[in-house]
């Protein structure tokens, strides 16, 4: 069986010959540099026209580091699969950034809803370690337990008509270890709903003391609803702000066209539109804009899926990926998750 990397050797890594054989390439390692400048020397030996061995053997040498930290980049990115591209971009280490987590959550519920059974053996375990360390941060910070409940219901849905007609579809594992996965799914899923969040106790500045134009313009940065009704719950003065007419337009006209609106126009008792009436009947009909601190990029003329490197973006307005492009901006775009899914379909 054929290996998936670009060489037969090993998949996914770059190799470099030298006088004890074969040696994987490392990059950034100096031996590397020590080994190419050799290389290019032994070369340029051979050659005995060359006057400038030194200026050559310089040029030879960055030329062949360039090909091998592009050959290195593309192995590390080329995927096949939706599984593999799902255990070899670092989901792990991105639920751990405040940008990234609600777009791993997206992603892992659309995987949960229709390509579970599409994942291989090793993308399953992956993504289940990684769903797991979900739920544990969850239940230690406290944070989006709205998010995961949501994915622990799609995925408890999905599991129960997996076992419930086994030998009707292709299940990737014995039988015992799904059952065991619901079952652990159901126990993190109790474990959620008997989450306590404590009350947090401050003797500084709360929202509430903020002056009532900058809690309304709290509100106005929000987008999506039920943050807006969840913080409506906490004081009266944000119940008021939370039910403004203004707001609720703003939400629909940056969630939903204009021509949507004249289709389900709902209109109060007075006469005026009923623009958080509307916002929730609209979300039945139409999806919802999906918004999110960070996404994966896909760079069009390297074919290469990669995470923004945010100390580069910060610094050098740089996104860590060595583009050979001479526009390398005008050719990413970032993937949503449904995106994400829809590369992988053919």
């Amino acid at each position: 069986m054929p290996f998936l990397g670009q060489d037969w050797r090993s998949p996914g890594w770059s190799w470099i010959k030298t006088e004890d054989g074969w040696k994987r390439f490392e990059y950034f390692n100096h031996k590397l540099g020590d080994n190419i400048n050799e290389l290019s020397l032994e070369e340029l030996d051979n050659d005995k026209e060359n006057v400038y061995v030194g200026d050559v053997c310089e040029v030879a040498a960055k030329k062949r580091k360039k090909d091998f930290f592009n050959n290195n980049t593309k192995s590390q990115h080329g995927y096949c699969t939706l599984g593999e591209a799902f255990n070899r971009l670092d989901f792990s280490s991105a639920i751990q950034d405040v940008r990234r987590f609600n777009y791993v959550v997206n992603l892992l519920q659309l995987i949960a809803k229709s390509q579970l059974t599409s994942l291989s053996g090793a993308a399953q375990k992956n993504y289940f370690n990684v769903l797991e360390k979900i739920v544990r941060k969850v239940l230690d910070d406290h944070q989006n337990p709205r998010l995961i409940k949501a994915l622990l219901n799609d995925l408890s849905s999905t599991l129960c008509i997996l076992i419930r007609e086994v030998g009707k579809s292709v299940l990737i594992g014995n039988i015992n270890i799904w059952v065991c996965r619901l079952e652990t799914i159901l126990n993190w899923q109790q474990q959620l709903n008997n989450l306590q969040i404590p009350k947090q106790v401050s003797n500084g500045m709360t929202l509430s003391d903020l002056p009532l134009h900058m809690q309304n313009n709290i509100l106005y940065k929000f987008s999506d609803a039920c943050d807006i009704i969840n913080l409506g719950q906490a004081t009266p003065t944000l119940h008021m702000l939370s039910e403004d007419r203004h707001l609720w337009k703003k939400l629909c006209q940056f969630h939903f066209a204009e021509k949507q609106f004249c289709r389900h126009l709902i209109l109060s008792e007075k006469g005026h539109v009923d623009w958080k009436l509307m916002f929730f009947t609209l979300q039945k009909y139409y999806p919802q804009k999906e918004q999110y601190g960070d996404t994966l990029q896909f760079c069009k003329h390297c074919s290469i899926l990669f995470w923004n490197d945010r100390h580069l973006a910060l610094i050098f307005k740089d996104s860590g990926h060595p583009c050979t492009a001479n526009d390398p901006d005008s050719c990413l775009t970032p993937v949503s998750p449904q995106h994400f899914i829809d590369l992988f379909k053919f």
